[in-house]
């Protein structure tokens, strides 16, 4: 934070509920008026060179949260939880509003809603295109565009390309501003680049219209094993000599299914093989017939149940509950019939 200029922080509230997770307030402003040293411990902000305006501060060097005067924006709501180097965020309802980012990853999934804060992020998956997944995708563009970021990279279904293209079009004429964005039509089994080190595959899952997965994967560069033991000059000159000595190794490191019935985790094994897996379970109650869930393209608890074993992730975030659920009773369903060593590494995203 600059000395004497109006800058912009997060606040976060370290308190985590029976899942684990944190509820994030948007920013707010704050003014640097005069040198200070202040490391905020509860709430995870450190701020160096500046007495925060407008905030409470205690006498123990603690900010307090600020009042909903400073909150610059509070559109939508977002949990938040970390997991090694990774922070996942979002929140997802059935029928409501789902979305997700990765911040370190600058890549988000579905576009239900789209919080002030995650405009920053410049690459989109979308899974399918249920209004409760897609409908903010105007917005999320224009206010890009508004902010004179560059145009997003989305990555769509295929078949949705030209009619997403007319429908930006539409608004575009609507809203009297250009609707820049690359939407980049894709295919199960297609794949692309994120970054260097990072690669992001697709995969069927099986819903009420087509729909994808992404598996995003750490790729690295690997010594071949018949190298293995050169020494480093040996290994200098076969590479000057146009001999590949190096072969890429893929780790499964995050997995996105969006809307799916069991189908499709089970026709993609990565999925249960990923660090981090972020998924749904739309029903909980023992009466509410799996058979159909099934055919309309949901998960019930149950279905986790029966796959105890074969999730080998580290973390599983769940969302996408029906609304016909309270919050105490998903909680309280989960934690009693799934067994516990895999509640353990369940975030139950409500």
């Amino acid at each position: 934070v600059e000395y004497g200029r109006k800058s912009r922080c997060d606040m976060e509230d370290s308190t985590r509920g029976p899942i684990g997770a944190t509820w994030i307030f948007p920013s707010f402003p704050i003014v640097v008026t005069r040198p200070s040293k202040i490391i905020s411990r509860n709430l995870k902000l450190k701020v160096h060179l500046g007495f925060i305006a407008h905030c409470f501060y205690s006498d123990f060097g603690h900010i307090k949260l600020p009042t909903a005067e400073y909150l610059m924006v509070e559109n939508a709501p977002y949990l938040r939880h970390t997991h090694e180097n990774l922070t996942i965020e979002g929140y997802s309802r059935a029928a409501v509003q789902s979305y997700w980012r990765v911040p370190e990853l600058k890549m988000g999934f579905d576009l239900g809603a789209q919080p002030w804060d995650f405009m920053g992020t410049p690459n989109w998956c979308i899974s399918h295109t249920h209004l409760d997944h897609v409908a903010s995708l105007p917005i999320y563009v224009a206010r890009r565009r508004m902010m004179k970021m560059e145009p997003p990279n989305i990555y769509v279904p295929a078949y949705a390309v030209e009619d997403l293209r007319k429908l930006l079009l539409v608004f575009q004429r609507l809203d009297r501003g250009r609707m820049n964005c690359n939407l980049v039509g894709l295919e199960a089994g297609q794949e692309f680049e994120l970054s260097r080190d990072h690669v992001v595959t697709t995969f069927a899952t099986t819903h009420t219209i087509p729909s994808l997965g992404f598996m995003v994967w750490q790729r690295r560069n690997k010594l071949k094993e018949e190298f293995q033991g050169f020494s480093g000059d040996k290994i200098r000159d076969l590479r000057l000599s146009g001999t590949p000595v190096t072969q890429e190794i893929r780790t499964p490191l995050l997995a996105y299914t969006g809307d799916t019935s069991p189908a499709g985790l089970d026709n993609y094994p990565p999925v249960y093989e990923a660090k981090i897996l972020i998924t749904e379970m739309s029903f909980i109650r023992s009466k509410h017939r799996r058979e159909k869930i099934h055919k309309f393209g949901h998960m019930h608890l149950d279905d986790f149940v029966e796959r105890a074993t074969m999730f080998k992730n580290e973390l599983i975030v769940v969302g996408h509950q029906s609304t016909r659920y309270l919050r105490s009773e998903i909680l309280r369903v989960s934690e009693r019939k799934i067994p516990p060593e895999l509640f353990s590494k369940m975030k139950i995203w409500v």
